[in-house]
């Protein structure tokens, strides 16, 4: 949801920056490889380490920078299937970054009373997150559309994002275990959605 609706806002606010890299001949791809390199770099650091507000604001930054990509190869006119290719490949070893992270943190400072609860949710989101973009393209790869759901990436990240740093401030790591399993839940609806949904067309 997330995910389409803030497009129009992402190009407005990072349409200058896009136009500077573009100056500096810095290319979509360059952009796509060194923002995934930056953000596996900081989940599996800052978190594990417990530097949880940093971690949050950090990948939060990166997350939102990831657009950029996309713009520079409009306004270069170079995107390309392998672009996005490339892009929605990193993005899946992003995600998978972050929440392993997590699931790090939760493994080495997460209160024993939330532990195992944060270890399942986060596992669970992890697990399922993974299979929501793949059943979208799978159907498109078979000529259908899945592009329905509860849970798309940037719902997923800024769920994560937000309550890895509420933990970060102290306010209990309740809210994480409440966030993983919301996410989970939410996870598995849209991968039934998705599945209904080409069901559907495929008896059609």
């Amino acid at each position: 949801m997330l995910s389409r609706t803030g497009r129009p806002l992402s190009q407005v606010l990072f349409g200058p920056i896009a136009r500077l890299c573009v100056k500096a001949h810095i290319s979509a791809d360059a952009i796509t490889i060194g923002g995934t390199l930056a953000g596996v770099i900081a989940a599996l650091t800052l978190l594990p380490f417990d530097h949880l507000t940093a971690a949050a604001w950090t990948i939060g930054v990166l997350v939102i920078f990831d657009n950029l990509d996309g713009q520079i190869a409009r306004l270069t006119g170079t995107s390309s299937k392998w672009g996005a290719f490339l892009d929605s490949t990193l993005d899946r070893v992003s995600d998978g970054a972050i929440f392993s992270g997590i699931l790090i943190w939760a493994y080495l400072w997460a209160d024993p009373s939330y532990q195992g609860w944060i270890l399942v949710g986060t596992l669970g989101a992890l697990v399922f997150g993974s299979v929501v973009p793949y059943a979208r393209a799978r159907a498109e790869g078979l000529g259908m559309t899945a592009s329905v759901g509860l849970a798309e990436r940037a719902d997923r990240l800024v769920v994560s994002l937000v309550s890895v740093w509420f933990v970060g401030m102290e306010w209990g790591d309740w809210i994480l275990a409440v966030a993983m399993w919301l996410l989970f839940i939410a996870a598995v609806i849209t991968v039934i959605q998705r599945m209904v949904f080409v069901y559907g067309q495929a008896k059609a």
